[in-house]
């Protein structure tokens, strides 16, 4: 509002990666691809301690999840915990593979405010055509087990939240898994537009609809971001990305850690938050943000169906 790139404050929110290991390929995730230029890890649950004790004061929402499948860390609710020790909002995005009888009730007891489940599609084989190598079965099993451990410890938490990927081999389904939340009981259905890496000259995983794309068809037949993006952004103000190694990023658009901002191993975040390099950043956001790389495929102001 004030197009001044410093502030005193600190963020609220903060994205904190468990791990960049995933289980699935999905053809537009780069950590399902392997396609990183960074290391595979897991967070150490030391430096997640000292995460927490430098910013608890400021922050009443974490995101523990950027890249990767949360619950491949093995350690993945002792985070969780220490998070609501802390008296800090937590939640979570998984593709549920790794949810049985015991998951659940330990998910449960962890505190866990929000879980958003990763299911778009619902066959196989419209469930596969973009979660490779996954299995549908598993997802609805993950979900039944999620959802009778609430109801045994009468918890209203974790909120579950069913995230249907609209692509074009599924959209025809985007009905009915408002249904099949309904029946199973979830607490949330929501339809999330797909980002696609290689859009311009039209996308094999492009909705049909445009109502559920994040692209639109321009006169000269290419595509284009439907969205404006102007010299703004409330993120660079409001929250910040943690990678598992300690790296800070400025915002979940950088999946590959290319504008790493500091680094937790050598200095605090409060000092990394107002450091030259930071404001830099916002200041570029402020003056030609739809020059910087990570931003030109941006949903910012897209559209969630709920």
């Amino acid at each position: 509002m004030t197009k001044k790139a410093r502030h005193k404050g600190m963020p609220y929110a903060l994205s904190i990666e468990p791990t960049t290991a995933c289980n699935l390929g999905c053809p537009e995730c780069p950590s399902g691809l392997k396609q990183f230029t960074r290391p595979t890890g897991k967070l150490d649950l030391e430096l997640h301690k000292e995460m927490l004790k430098q910013l608890r004061k400021s922050t009443f929402y974490i995101n523990y999840y950027f890249q990767g499948e949360p619950f491949l860390h093995p350690q993945f609710l002792e985070l969780i915990k220490e998070a609501k020790r802390n008296k800090i909002y937590t939640s979570t995005s998984t593709n549920a593979h790794f949810i049985d009888d015991t998951a659940a009730k330990d998910i449960v007891d962890s505190g866990l405010d929000r879980l958003i489940i990763s299911i778009d599609g619902l066959t196989q084989k419209t469930y596969e055509n973009y979660r490779v190598n996954g299995q549908l079965s598993k997802v609805i099993e993950g979900t039944n087990h999620l959802i009778a451990a609430k109801k045994k410890a009468n918890a209203k938490t974790p909120h579950l939240i069913f995230q249907f990927l609209a692509v074009k081999p599924n959209e025809h389904e985007i009905p009915e898994v408002f249904k099949l939340g309904n029946e199973l009981g979830i607490d949330e259905v929501r339809i999330k537009s797909a980002q696609l890496y290689d859009y311009k000259h039209g996308n094999p995983l492009m909705p049909e609809s445009e109502e559920y794309s994040r692209y639109k068809l321009q006169t000269d037949g290419t595509y284009k971001l439907k969205y404006k993006t102007g010299n703004h952004c409330w993120r660079m103000w409001s929250s910040s990305v943690l990678t598992w190694d300690g790296k800070v990023v400025p915002c979940c658009f950088d999946k590959d850690a290319q504008h790493v901002l500091g680094s937790l191993e050598n200095n605090s975040f409060k000092k990394i938050w107002n450091d030259p390099v930071y404001v830099s950043f916002r200041q570029a956001v402020l003056s030609h943000r739809n020059q910087i790389d990570i931003c030109q495929n941006c949903s910012e102001g897209a559209k969630v169906w709920v």
